[in-house]
This record gives C-alpha cells, sequence and structure tokens, in this order.
C-alpha cells in the first residue's frame, strides 16, 4: 500500500468511526458574513481535532458519505492561519464550488484530490 492510499483510507475511517455533523446546511449565510452563502453543507468531523483547536472542517456533498474524495488546504492571512477542510462525498461540481468559496477575498485554497 502506498503513502498516498494510506492518507485516504486513515481519512475514510475518520469519517467512518466518527460521523460528519453538518453545521451551515446548503445555501445558508455565514453567520459573521452574511453575504456568504454556502455553495455546499459545511460542518465538521466530531471528536477531531485541527490546528486552530476546533473540530476538522468537512465540505459534505450529496454522494457516498463515507467516501473522501479530497482535501482543501486554505491560507487565510486575515486569521493568520492555514486549515485542511476534508471533502467527503463531494461530486465534481461540488468540488469546485468548495474550491472557488474557499478563494475568496484574502483567503485561498488549493485541492487534492484522491
Amino acid at each position: 500500500m502506498s503513502m498516498n492510499d494510506k492518507f485516504w483510507q486513515q481519512l475514510d475511517r475518520l469519517v467512518a468511526t466518527n460521523g460528519v455533523k453538518v453545521e451551515r446546511p446548503k445555501g445558508s449565510a455565514h453567520p459573521r458574513y452574511p453575504e456568504y452563502i454556502y455553495p455546499v453543507d459545511y460542518g465538521f468531523i466530531p471528536g477531531t481535532k485541527s490546528s486552530d483547536d476546533a473540530e476538522m472542517d468537512v465540505w459534505i456533498g450529496s454522494e457516498d458519505k463515507s467516501h473522501v474524495s479530497g482535501v482543501l488546504i486554505t491560507s487565510d492571512p486575515q486569521k493568520s492561519d492555514i486549515e485542511i477542510k476534508v471533502l467527503v462525498g463531494c461530486s465534481p461540481e461540488e468540488t469546485e464550488a468548495a474550491l472557488a468559496s474557499s478563494n475568496r477575498g484574502e483567503m485561498s485554497a488549493i485541492l487534492v484530490t484522491r
């Protein structure tokens, strides 16, 4: 098994074990930035920890919820942080929408697909 395969399998296992929780449904506005509308369900993986000490962020698509389809690596100079956001069950269109929404204002993101 390659290191890449191991990485994706570990993320799949993390999602299978902990599940995902939608915190901001598709079409809802960001609580602090009402002009920002979520193009895909957005939430977190309960029981995990990210670099910002919050639970790991996740974009949740309409496809297989047990399949991690990629990750976004975001850089936000306003918050002085870099985060990983997991893409779970995202179609190609949902992946592109999540990526586009993560490249706004000062924030930028890159996509790593499975």
